[in-house]
């Protein structure tokens, strides 16, 4: 699903988990004054602890995998209604300038039928009632965002920055309750998009994990939501509504391996090549 392709009427997602093998230590504990001395405290630490729940704080690929529901909601008044399920892998690859990190990626998602998890190659459009021809949403290379004390915001591979340049300090939220350490934060996007085009993310790792300063790349797990337009395929038009997507499943790069459709080859040896298991 293309950015350009996003339309008022708008249709919501919400995602997944991944993960990232690494060994255990110690729990952070917390400090006389009530604050978890394991936390981040300054916008360094924050910005440090970011790249690694994300990806890594070396220069290498790193997969995601993700499943969920896609839920529509036609017009105004209208319940969300279970439309279609989806699967796919996202590669992230921080690189490291001066001031910080440039993130840059690239995302397949594989649609499924939501009764029988079956891979779509045609779907029948309750709204239209016309057949579409299901496509793959493929996105990356050329747009990514920066990351630095100052804040995160998005950028082209040659360093234009699009949009206003946030002048900080970096600060996500981050909670620790038992045996995790979580953060919370939105997406910033490109100027132009839609109003009701967003997302909020949550992500998750065990806190002795989290206490290994020396652990580059942390086994993270992902949950999200967000509000994007109709599919192209769907030839929705102008058609009001909104809606989100919600589910999560355990994600190991081997899943990728199992995508059916015209890009498996590609999935399988993309997860080949990160090498997600190790």
């Amino acid at each position: 699903m293309q950015r350009r392709d996003l339309l008022p009427a708008m249709l919501g997602f919400g995602a997944a988990f991944a993960a990232k093998a690494a060994p255990a230590v110690a729990t952070a504990g917390a400090g006389s004054d009530g604050t978890d001395k394991g936390l981040p405290q300054t916008a360094a630490e924050h910005l440090r602890n970011l790249v690694r729940m994300q990806g890594s704080l070396d220069e290498e690929d790193v997969p995601w995998w993700f499943t969920g529901v896609i839920f529509a909601v036609a017009g105004e008044g209208s319940t969300p209604v279970p439309l279609l399920r989806f699967e796919g892998m996202e590669i992230y690859w921080f690189r490291h300038q001066p001031d910080g990190y440039f993130l840059g990626g690239n995302t397949v998602t594989f649609f499924r039928d939501f009764n029988t998890n079956q891979y779509l190659g045609q779907f029948r459009n309750p709204w239209t009632g016309n057949t579409d021809t299901v496509k793959a949403a493929v996105q990356g290379g050329g747009l990514g965002f920066k990351y630095t004390e100052r804040g995160i915001w998005p950028a082209r591979y040659n360093g234009e920055d699009l949009g206003p340049v946030p002048q900080g300090p970096l600060w996500v939220q981050w909670h620790a309750l038992g045996d995790y350490v979580w953060l919370q934060h939105q997406t910033v996007y490109p100027p132009g998009m839609p109003p009701m085009h967003g997302q909020r993310q949550s992500m998750f790792v065990p806190r002795r994990e989290f206490a290994r300063r020396n652990n580059k790349r942390l086994p993270a797990a992902f949950t999200s939501v967000v509000f994007q337009g109709w599919p192209r395929w769907m030839n929705m038009g102008d058609r009001p509504g909104h809606g989100r997507r919600a589910d999560a499943a355990p994600a190991r790069c081997a899943g990728a391996a199992a995508l059916i459709g015209p890009a498996a080859t590609t999935a399988a040896t993309a997860c080949a090549r990160t090498r997600a298991d190790r």
